[in-house]
């Protein structure tokens, strides 16, 4: 076995009486490394898991692209158009909607709510998966009456349950004996709820053939074309794509523009914290300064003796250097346990709830990636070595002959 990394092993291992203090400061570096690295990881996981279930649930729920006119008329020839943008490569589907405000009353309060309409076999989005109560039903139901799909939210503003009947007034402008609005009655077939208030709130869905006398909308015509495409990675080049070809007064906008304060609020969140939280590991390293400066004056004479037998400069450097990275790397491996021990408790038991209303989900959610833990262990390994060089510099510069005499 190679001197200094037995010497080094022995000092790490080292449990006797006359050095309790010695090792409780030890043990104290360990927990600082352990609980810096575990804390970043941990928060980098965290801020994973947020980014990655916010993103499912809006790339999930809303349409990848949106076509649409920019003065706000309706698309002529919306049939047209809908089958010309279904041929775009990445183009999974196309398809017309109408999108209205509306207000919705049940026989306990009304509220104001967006309405969509979209073709009676469902819409293009992942809407069924977040159904609540009840079922995606916005066929003509035993009532006579079309099915209709609230948000949790707006359900509970209204007072509505499932089966109750809902009615939608639609009217363009200030409501006067001569401007009525457009009355129609609906069946409340299912309740949704995605955690995103800005979806559960005030939107409604429906079919588009109830929706065409609300507004006045012609068969060919829609104020919409939404596209969801089969590579969500490639939605932006998709959008330039389409883009490219639809001329005004014809735009097009993706999800990301949309929701785009939704994903920058995300962004934001897994570019600071990463940085706030990795103060702790630096603080935890830099505390290493002092624990193996306390071990070079606890084997002064120690380094005396062994200089004395030949041991060389480089030799004891190595010897601290090596016992600061054994604490780095205990600590390190503590550390990782601890953050895969919180991943399975937050999975399993969701032991960190959140107000759904502020973060649009009810528990942390957590996604561990192989990459944080190969860079987190780096980047200690190296901060770690670099602070135990400078007490390992004082033992190798230590004088046999002056601690010798002064250990008599």
């Amino acid at each position: 076995m190679n001197f200094s990394w037995y010497i080094a092993g022995k000092y790490f291992k080292s449990t006797k009486r006359d050095s309790r203090f010695l090792s409780f400061i030890k043990i104290m570096a360990i927990a600082g490394v352990a609980i810096g690295s575990a804390g970043l990881l941990i928060a980098l996981s965290i801020v994973h898991g947020f980014k990655s279930t916010i993103n499912e649930k809006i790339v999930g729920f809303a349409p990848h692209i949106t076509v649409n006119s920019y003065i706000g008329e309706q698309i002529s020839r919306a049939d047209t158009l809908q089958i010309f943008l279904g041929n775009f490569d990445n183009v999974y589907e196309a398809q017309s909607v109408i999108v209205g405000q509306v207000m919705i009353q049940s026989a306990a309060d009304v509220s104001g709510s967006a309405i969509k309409g979209v073709p009676v076999a469902g819409d293009i989005t992942d809407l069924r998966s977040y159904i609540i109560d009840g079922e995606y039903d916005i066929s003509i139901q035993e009532t006579g009456l079309n099915g209709i799909i609230l948000g949790s939210a707006l359900a509970n503003t209204i007072g509505a349950g499932v089966g109750d009947r809902v009615t939608v007034y639609a009217i363009d402008g200030m409501p006067t004996p001569f401007n009525s609005p457009e009355i129609r009655q609906f069946t409340l077939t299912g309740i949704y709820q995605t955690g995103l208030a800005r979806f559960d709130d005030n939107f409604a869905l429906t079919n588009i053939e109830s929706v065409r006398p609300l507004f006045d909308i012609s068969t060919r015509q829609a104020s919409h074309i939404e596209i969801r495409v089969s590579d969500s990675r490639r939605i932006e080049q998709t959008h330039q794509n389409i883009e490219a070809n639809v001329r005004f007064p014809l735009v097009t906008e993706t999800i990301y523009q949309r929701y785009r304060n939704i994903f920058a609020w995300v962004d934001l969140q897994e570019e600071t914290i990463p940085l706030v939280i990795g103060v702790m590991i630096i603080v935890a390293a830099f505390n290493l300064i002092g624990t193996v400066l306390m071990m070079v004056l606890e084997r002064v004479r120690d380094i005396g003796i062994l200089k004395t037998i030949g041991a060389k400069s480089r030799t004891i450097r190595k010897i601290f250097l090596l016992e600061g990275l054994f604490v780095a790397i205990t600590g390190l491996i503590l550390g990782i346990a601890i953050s895969l021990l919180f991943y399975w408790l937050q999975t399993s038991f969701g032991i960190i709830p959140l107000s759904e209303e502020n973060y649009y989900m009810s528990t942390a959610p957590v996604e561990p990636h192989l990459s944080d833990f190969l860079i987190v262990s780096t980047i200690t390994i190296v901060l770690c070595a670099l602070a135990s060089w400078i007490p390992a510099r004082v033992a190798a510069k230590t004088d046999p002959v002056k601690v010798l005499t002064f250990g008599k």
